[in-house]
């Protein structure tokens, strides 16, 4: 009887002192700062601080679920799955430690149900579980950003509708930043002077016998053929930002020389190899993590499907630089291309022609 006695007592205290872990954590986060962190619509990130040396903070953000037709070529139309309407979705951008307090909005004229798995958030299914919406919910989750780098976050909300609802437009990435800043191989701080987001997007779109693209009037009308496409492992166009050009030509990315460009590029189905013509990433975060040291100088990096990855470089000459995916088929034939132009003097030292094209 003692011993039971003793048992129940050591259960009663153990359950009181883990409550008042509990309790004492909760009060501790609610009395954190709270930020209310606007999203942007990518390539752009929100505006952000590379160094915060302060305690940790709660970021607020919000993200609706938006179920709409988008052209992506031409004579090619998807009914995307999107957070915000935008392919990739919005870059959320935090430091190590801070709080993530996350709204999903699911509107009740949308027709499926979402949820979001983030890669940087710590427990079973990365919160997708707790983040189900059905049309007409929203639904309200806090985690703790305890890992630094660059992380994918995607619909799966379960079976067929997770590659489903990846390869219909609805995957984003968060960047979890050092609180100290990033650090390049010497273990100096080191700060980029922009920052650009590009998502690299695969789609399975179904032609008829004619050989032309199908249009469909929902989503749900079309699933049934994408997902037989899906099979096939073999995408219809591989695109940079959800469509044809979206970062290419007239809406081409911009630096000047001497400017150090962080490059952050997700891809949440399949590998990916980026590459920029006539540069470098002069320090690159393999697999996207900040906590390890940056490799340097390399020509070309990898994306392991599910994954983003962080390169920077700094511009040293003038004139339009192509960045690709340099499985140059997926690039040039998928369209797997951006473009970036650069504002600065030429340096014939770095390159120079020496006699222009003659006759021989």
């Amino acid at each position: 009887m003692k011993n039971l006695l003793l048992v129940v007592s050591l259960m009663v205290i153990s359950s009181c002192s883990t409550h008042s872990t509990q309790q004492s954590l909760t009060l501790d986060v609610n009395s954190l700062e709270r930020v209310t962190q606007q999203l942007v619509a990518p390539p752009y990130l929100p505006k952000h601080e590379q160094v915060n040396l302060g305690a940790p903070r709660i970021v607020v953000v919000k993200l609706t679920a938006e179920e709409k037709e988008v052209q992506i070529a031409e004579n090619a139309y998807i009914h995307a799955t999107t957070f915000n309407g935008s392919i990739p979705a919005p870059m959320i951008v935090v430091h190590q430690n801070d709080y993530v307090e996350l709204t999903l909005v699911n509107p009740k004229k949308n027709q499926q149900m979402h949820n979001i798995d983030f890669h940087a958030a710590t427990g079973a299914l990365g919160g997708g579980v707790i983040t189900k919406v059905k049309p007409g919910e929203e639904v309200t989750i806090r985690f703790k950003a305890t890992k630094t780098g660059v992380f994918v976050y995607h619909c799966a909300p379960g079976g067929v509708m997770i590659p489903y609802h990846v390869v219909t437009g609805m995957n984003g990435a968060i960047m979890v930043l050092p609180r100290e800043g990033l650090k390049d191989n010497k273990g100096q701080q080191v700060r980029y002077d922009k920052a650009y987001y590009i998502g690299e997007q695969d789609y399975y779109l179904p032609k008829d016998k004619a050989d032309n693209y199908k249009r469909y009037a929902s989503g749900l009308e079309a699933m049934g053929d994408m997902l037989k496409v899906m099979k096939t492992l073999t995408p219809s166009h591989i695109l940079f930002n959800g469509k044809a050009g979206a970062l290419t030509a007239k809406n081409a990315l911009t630096a000047k020389v001497g400017e150090k460009v962080l490059l952050i590029h997700s891809q949440a189905n399949r590998d990916s190899r980026p590459h920029l013509i006539g540069g470098h990433g002069e320090l690159v975060w393999e697999g996207g993590s900040f906590a390890d040291t940056p490799v340097t100088d390399r020509e070309t990096w990898f994306i392991p499907g599910g994954s983003a990855v962080a390169a920077l470089y700094e511009f040293k000459q003038p004139g339009t630089y192509v960045y690709l995916n340099h499985n140059l088929i997926e690039a040039v034939q998928f369209g797997a291309m951006a473009h970036i132009k650069v504002d600065g003097t030429w340096n014939d030292d770095l390159q120079t022609q020496i006699s222009p094209p003659h006759p021989i």
